[in-house]
């Protein structure tokens, strides 16, 4: 096992990776911007190094300034968290190349599930359930348009290196193609620094379901069940569960053997999620695998007693893992909101800003991961998340209160947040009855 990790990230998720570390009895060191002098994950580690600037690009996107405080300290292995170089292939490789653990799955594995379309190719050989739409990129708008017509409208244009929403446009009639082609691309260059689309029939209002998968050095995989993931707002996540209200046994089974397949065939190691589409007739679809952990991993932490963190550190040091598929037992319900700093009322605008009082909810069966404290300021160069808390219960309906309960006891004084969206949320009929849908919030 590692005698001392670098956490290259920062906020609620270096802090959740600390406490990991710290009752493994691993020594931690913090990486920050001048921006996150005064944060949490900087007074809770054992060492901590100012790598740079605020801004994202100089400081946790650079990677020279982490691999050298890395060497600096004597650290030899980085989790890289989620978010900026969690799916940086040739981050991964640089660590490689330095003699570095990358917490997570090889350069190469990366290369292959960050290229969209040579994924879906991949899950299709697999024999995994894919989207039908077209093989590879999409090179022009007149390409589109023909592949458009043939497999039918509504279609999704989406960037090939992408994620989080960027690049994607949704295509109802061949007479905005053209338009919607150039202006994907343009985002998908800017964005990721790649314009290379690739096509897909847009499932009408699916369910937005993932499956956790854990994948160790020796060829063992096993599936740590789903997350419904459905509740979002400009394809960003706000509220997840597991399990999912309208899996049934069997398509839970089978959509979860279809993941380890996923990861089989790519010869996946360490944590990772495969996300499918689910449509109104129960048909699910290979959507994309992230290939590091997932800001909603708490649920599938709660309903299966597997500490997610530590199985990432136990599979990169080189241990076998001791699970087999019958050993995971799944037990209750967890409910994961995403508590941000936003005004959804102006469109859900993020609002820094100076946090003067915190008050968290506690109580059996409620956990918050948050790296808030009075008096920190958040800056608005990163994520407008502040906290995740997270409802467990003996079945759906007990979550769902208790995680009501928790919300009504949360304080964040200061700035303004989605605490009372969120409780509203858990309120509408389509979240106590489970049929909800991707579409929930755009009123889709």
């Amino acid at each position: 096992m590692f005698k001392k990790i670098l956490i290259a990230n920062r906020g609620e998720i270096a802090v959740r990776i600390i406490r990991a570390c710290r009752e493994m009895d691993i020594e931690t060191v913090a990486v920050y911007s001048e921006a996150d002098k005064e944060a949490l994950h900087v007074m809770l580690a054992d060492e901590a190094v100012c790598i740079g600037p605020a801004k994202s690009k100089d400081s946790y996107l650079n990677m020279q300034n982490i691999i050298s405080a890395t060497v600096l300290t004597g650290a030899t292995a980085i989790h890289p968290g989620f978010g900026f170089l969690s799916e940086n292939s040739s981050f991964a490789r640089m660590c490689e190349d330095c003699n570095i653990t990358f917490i997570g799955p090889k350069a190469d594995t990366i290369d292959l599930l960050g290229n969209k379309s040579k994924a879906k190719e991949t899950m299709k050989n697999a024999g995994v359930p894919v989207i039908p739409g077209s093989d590879g990129e999409v090179e022009t708008a007149k390409e589109a348009l023909e592949l458009a017509n043939k497999i039918g409208y509504p279609v999704m244009l989406k960037a090939s290196a992408g994620g989080g929403g960027k690049g994607m446009r949704a295509v109802y009639n061949p007479e905005d193609l053209e338009k919607l082609f150039t202006s994907a691309k343009a985002e998908a260059k800017a964005a990721f620094g790649d314009d290379k689309l690739y096509m897909e029939k847009l499932i009408i209002n699916p369910k937005h379901i993932e499956v956790q998968i854990l994948a160790d050095s020796y060829g063992n995989v096993v599936h740590l069940g789903e997350r419904d993931c459905s509740v979002q707002r400009r394809n960003q996540k706000m509220m997840e569960e597991s399990p999912s209200a309208v899996m049934s046994p069997e398509l839970r089974d089978k959509m979860g053997m279809a993941a380890v397949r996923a990861a089989q065939a790519t010869g996946y190691v360490n944590a990772g999620t495969i996300e499918f589409l689910l449509d109104r007739d129960g048909n699910y679809y290979f959507m994309e695998m992230n290939t590091r952990i997932q800001v909603e991993h708490p649920v599938t932490e709660m309903v299966t007693g597997i500490d997610m963190i530590k199985e990432q550190l136990r599979i990169a040091s080189g241990e076998r893992m001791p699970y087999r598929q019958e050993d995971i037992i799944f037990k209750g319900h967890a409910i994961e909101c995403r508590i941000n700093a936003e005004d959804p009322s102006k469109g859900f605008m993020p609002c820094p800003g100076r946090v003067e009082n915190v008050l968290f909810p506690g109580g059996f069966g409620v956990r918050v991961d948050s790296a808030l404290y009075p008096g920190y300021v958040i800056p608005p160069c990163y994520d407008s998340m502040l906290a995740k808390v997270i409802a467990y219960g003996r079945d759906r309906d007990e979550a769902i209160q208790r995680m009501k309960r928790a919300l009504s006891e949360l304080i964040i004084d200061g700035i303004q947040t989605n605490i009372e969206y969120q409780y509203e949320l858990l309120e509408r009929e389509e979240i106590i009855t489970g049929n909800y849908h991707t579409g929930l919030i755009e009123g889709k």
